[in-house]
């Protein structure tokens, strides 16, 4: 473990108390101060957290928002999110919450090491690899108490709002296509993730849900969640020059002022950067 962090095991306290959800949890100073609703003071969230987005956001966004931050494999979405909260959280009397469906702990925070993304002392990495691998055996063995991770993801989020107050500000679920999968009845999504995203604007947060898509598709998987979403940002990879440069675009968000152009973005032992509007080749 880095940073002094420490491992513990969070039960939930309804019938599914046997699941268990490993968590990074790293102690916080309860004696910070109360925040606002609006994010003042300090670092802004999309502005100074991470270089040269100031270059793509003109103003900042303000709580609560569900913003799908969408892309390829390997364009660098969970590097982005996991960079932009840890750089935010760090100078701010504010806490978040990074919840992984696919990644262990440890292995999340090997990939973050090695792109300079700096952990926080102030965010919880919680993976829930280990409820995966319980209703895994489960079905194999015929058990029908399988997890409903909606719910898990619910419980948890109000847990930690009971802990750190009007403090937690932000949250990450990596990834939307993972929550799908563990999910065994598909039905009626769009509702579902309706009051899903509701849920996380009533607990006033700044949501990003990860989502795998391509350059060319659509900003939605089963529930319409591009129409429910308040933003869409997309990364992904483009050929300049002949050669591959990934790229940030913002294709929506709602009350806040930004530009429309594809960014570069690149990544150093500092982390991401975000270098300026891609030139139009075609």
């Amino acid at each position: 473990m880095t940073l002094g962090a420490s491992l513990a095991y969070c039960f939930s306290s309804d019938n599914e108390s046997e699941r268990f959800n490993r968590c990074h949890s790293i102690e916080n100073d309860s004696s910070l101060p109360h925040c606002s609703r609006r994010l003042q003071g300090g670092l802004e969230l999309f502005k100074d957290s991470i270089p040269g987005l100031d270059r793509v956001f003109k103003n900042d966004v303000d709580r609560p928002k569900v913003i799908l931050v969408t892309g390829p494999p390997g364009s660098m979405k969970t590097s982005f999110c996991y960079s932009l909260m840890s750089s935010y959280l760090r100078d701010k009397n504010e806490f978040g919450l990074y919840c992984t469906l696919e990644e262990s702990v440890d292995s999340h925070l090997k990939n973050m090491e090695s792109i300079g993304a700096k952990l926080s002392m102030k965010m919880q990495i919680s993976d829930l690899t280990d409820i995966r691998e319980i209703d895994q055996i489960d079905e194999v063995i015929g058990q029908d108490s399988q997890t409903d991770y909606v719910l898990f993801i619910e419980k948890m989020i109000q847990r930690f709002r009971k802990t750190h107050g009007d403090k937690f500000s932000i949250f990450v679920l990596d990834s939307l296509g993972a929550l799908y999968s563990l999910m065994e009845n598909v039905k009626d999504m769009r509702k579902k993730m309706f009051y899903f995203f509701k849920m996380l604007r009533d607990n006033n947060l700044t949501c990003f849900i990860i989502m795998e898509r391509s350059i060319t598709g659509e900003s939605q998987l089963l529930g319409n969640e591009g129409f429910l979403a308040d933003g869409i940002m997309l990364l992904g990879l483009d050929r300049q020059r002949g050669k591959l440069v990934r790229f940030l675009q913002v294709e929506k968000m709602r009350a806040a002022e930004h530009s429309m152009e594809r960014h570069a973005i690149e990544t150093g032992k500092n982390g991401i950067t975000v270098l300026g509007p891609l030139l139009n080749t075609q």
